[in-house]
Formats: C-alpha cells, structure tokens, sequence
C-alpha cells in the first residue's frame, strides 16, 4: 500500500557515449542544474541500465522517462508519449535499453505495481556516432527537452523553481573537454 504523499521518479536513459543517443541523460543533467528539485521527487541517471532501475519504478506514483526515441519522425523532433501509447512506441526499439525498459514497465504491470502515470519525453537523434556530446543539431533542442520535462512535472502539479545560476553538469564538462581537446573526430 503506498502512502498519501506522491512519488514521482524521473529518469535519464541513454549512452552518453553515442552521442545523440545520450540525450535524455543529458537533459535530467540540465534540470537538475537548472532548478531545485524538490522532496517527492527522485532524479536518476539511468544510463543503459535495465532491472536496476525496477525497484525505484515499482516505487514510483508518476514516472517520467527522457530518453532518444525513434519514431520515424524527423531527427530533432520531441515526443511525448504516454500511458497506453506507450506499448505501441516499444514494438519498434531504438536500442538495448528501452527493451529492457519496455521489459520493466511489462513486469510492473504484471505485478500489478504499474506506476498511474507513466510518459515518455524524447528526441529523435541526429547521430549515433561513438563519440562524447550531442549533435549541435541536439544540443539546440535540448532546452526545449528540457522544458518539455519541466511541463510534464508541472502537470503533475510539481512546480519547479529555478536555480540563480545554471551549473554544468558533469557530462557536458566532459563533452566540452573531449571537443576542446580534438578527441574523438
């Protein structure tokens, strides 16, 4: 039985070490830097993980999930996908771990632990090439992720507040650095 306070468990999928496909890990990086992010609600940095991330879902009243998705639409395009639009988004898979996120939320449902809302909020990728850093083509429409996350937490009536000063999170240092260094061309 879950209590009367709402949990709400925001997740970052992707590799950040495919480019492009490391978006939605780094748009839960720019939310975290960019607003306070109050009690209630857990960001986490899913990466490519799989049933690691089972008990935080099976916990979870709402769950947001940023991730690049492919819907045939064109490259940069946002989506959001919810509820029961979400079992039709899986039949088509992007990459390993949104099966193994597509296997979560059908194991939630079969214990019956399905959290009451559960979206998707992604990007269509430009490149996945093996290297550090969004595509500039990304890295434009990461503010409009972000926003979109922002939005969908709002519509859960979590109102955000915005941090003073923006910090950079740790894998934009890392892709600034890899860029400034000329690694990874």
């Amino acid at each position: 039985m879950r209590n009367s306070v709402k949990k709400t468990l925001v997740i970052g999928m992707g590799n950040v070490l495919m480019q492009d496909e490391g978006i939605g890990v780094r748009a839960v990086e720019e939310l975290v830097n960019r607003y306070h992010i109050p009690n209630g609600v857990e960001v986490v940095d899913g990466g490519t993980t799989g049933m690691e991330l089972f008990e935080p879902m099976r916990r979870a009243d709402n769950l947001i999930i940023a991730d690049a998705v492919n819907t045939g639409a064109p490259y940069g395009s946002l989506v959001r996908i919810a509820n029961d639009e979400i079992p039709a988004f899986f039949q088509t898979k992007l990459s390993n771990h949104q099966l193994g996120v597509s296997d979560l939320l059908a194991l939630l449902s079969l214990k019956g632990e399905t959290p009451q809302q559960v979206t998707i909020i992604g990007m269509v990728p430009h490149s996945l090439e093996n290297r550090l850093g969004l595509t500039p083509e990304a890295a434009a429409g990461l503010e409009a992720m972000v926003q979109m996350l922002v939005d969908e937490l709002a519509s859960l009536g979590i109102e955000l507040e915005k941090r003073a000063e923006a910090g950079d999170g740790h894998w934009k240092r890392e892709a600034d650095y890899e860029a400034a260094a000329g690694l990874g061309r």
